[in-house]
């Protein structure tokens, strides 16, 4: 295939769009849509959709008519598409729905109205949740099945994939857990070695963890010189991908959108450092400082992850977390995972993800070219604040945000959040020069359009007024407007 320019007016360009309100469901009345075979659109997230194209200028010579084909611009009739939403568990932890944790089936089933129009060879659509998602409920909560088999009615060859090679049916440490639950022959193995972002804290590799698995793993994986990625084929061998991430707050990055989402394109969690052991005192990461109680249930925690599901291992988890709520007792925080704005992992292992995607050569080689197009579409419709990305609480936020380049994309995203950015090493460091570079420009070349208003990036900012709530461990690092003391 020919490669992907990064170089493009389209590249520095964020569309932007709001919906007519702020949930999901059914128009109160259809908006004609001539250029579906419906004929209309009935959704509040397929109009949204729709007016974001618009924005986006795609097509625009035939807008508005029935020839219209706002993705022809990016797919290729007989393309190979994967369509990477945001599924990272089957329930809210923090009780408020799914809404605001997942990516909106009803965005899903309106971006294959569209893709539908230019007759793509085939479409995989595909996430790896954290490994307790019971992936068969979260399709049918977002009646997923239903969706797919629809389009499959219609003579489009779609289909849902689970990209997890760990599964753990019941969620905790002790239980059943299921390995190699996909085979290695769906995968890539891509090594960035000392071109990694992850390689200039890589002198004490043995500090990488990723919450609840074996810390042994992580060391084969990455270490000085090596740092390896398991990266679903089915992407990789797209011509086109879409990035459709739920906009929410996120623990440990900050924020989770058109950047952090491509953590789900691998396959398995002992490829993705997200923190190091100890705390900021001693060299680590994990949580700020230094606590005798929190390195204690570091300690037990590195044990369990070691054991083989059981009952010594359950026994070894509770204990963990019993040190850490003796941390809370006597006033500490209840971050044990990275949690917090000194987080200088994660952010790393999100942005070699980026590169790979977009450098990536099927025989697992990096290229010095693009070598497909990323869509960004990010569902704010109802977006999570808080504590995210596995506890958010609702925002009525009303948008959608599209672009082809993430970190264009994610500065726009976090500015609607109430965000600065520039505070925020995601999406600071996104726009850094090193090799397989995410952005060859600079923020200040990033143009955003809503409708007929166009806009600097730096102009950016909330709607209404109204900030996200940031996770408690950013509090007061991450705001365009200071927290409130």
């Amino acid at each position: 295939m020919s490669t992907v320019s990064s170089e493009s007016e389209l590249d520095r360009l964020v569309a932007v769009a709001r919906s007519h309100e702020p949930s999901y469901g059914n128009l109160p009345a259809p908006v004609p849509a001539p250029e579906l075979p419906s004929g209309a659109v009935t959704t509040v997230a397929a109009l949204a959709l729709r007016d974001l194209f618009l924005s986006w200028g795609l097509d625009a010579e035939r807008a508005g008519t029935s020839q219209w084909n706002p993705l022809g611009v990016f797919v290729r009739p007989g393309d190979r598409v994967a369509i990477k939403p945001n599924w990272v568990l089957h329930w809210n932890k923090s009780g408020a729905g799914l809404q605001c944790l997942v990516t909106h089936q009803s965005l899903i089933e309106a971006l294959l109205e569209y893709l539908f129009l230019t007759e793509p060879g085939k479409v995989v659509i595909g996430d790896a949740p954290v490994q307790g998602c019971d992936f068969d409920a979260l399709r049918e909560a977002c009646g997923l099945d239903h969706i797919v088999s629809t389009f499959r009615q219609r003579g489009l060859n779609v289909r849902v994939e689970d990209f997890r090679r760990t599964v753990l049916p019941g969620e905790k440490l002790g239980g059943e857990r299921i390995e190699e639950a996909r085979g290695m022959e769906h995968y890539l193995l891509y090594d960035l070695g000392p071109d990694s972002l992850l390689e200039p804290i890589s002198e004490d590799a043995d500090r990488f963890r990723v919450t609840m698995y074996n810390p042994d793993l992580l060391r084969r994986t990455h270490r000085r010189g090596r740092h390896q990625y398991l990266v679903a084929r089915e992407v990789i061998e797209a011509d086109v991908v879409f990035n459709l991430p739920k906009l929410k707050s996120h623990k440990k990055a900050c924020v989770t959108g058109a950047l952090k989402n491509l953590v789900g394109i691998n396959g398995h969690k002992e490829y993705l450092p997200h923190h190091r052991k100890g705390g900021s005192r001693n060299g680590g990461d994990c949580y700020g400082g230094s606590s005798w109680l929190k390195s204690g249930a570091e300690f037990v925690y590195d044990h369990a992850n070691r054991l083989h599901p059981g009952r010594a291992q359950a026994l070894l988890a509770r204990s963990g977390e019993i040190l850490l709520r003796l941390a809370t007792v006597f006033g500490e925080d209840a971050n044990l995972e990275g949690s917090w704005f000194g987080n200088d992992t994660v952010w790393r292992t999100c942005l070699d993800l980026q590169r790979i995607l977009r450098y990536g050569t099927g025989d697992g080689r990096m290229s010095d070219s693009p070598q497909r197009l990323v869509v960004s579409i990010t569902d704010a419709i109802v977006a999570g604040e808080g504590e995210g990305p596995m506890a958010p609480t609702p925002v009525a936020a009303g948008f959608l945000t599209g672009g082809t380049n993430p970190a264009a994309v994610e500065w726009v995203n976090a500015r609607l959040m109430g965000f600065d950015p520039a505070r925020i090493p995601l999406t600071r460091h996104a726009f850094d020069r090193f090799r397989y570079p995410i952005a060859t420009f600079t923020v200040e070349d990033v143009v955003v359009r809503e409708g007929d208003a166009v806009l600097r990036a730096s102009e950016v900012s909330p709607r209404d007024g109204r900030a996200f709530r940031p996770p408690a461990g950013w509090v007061g690092h991450c705001e365009l407007v200071p927290a409130e003391k």
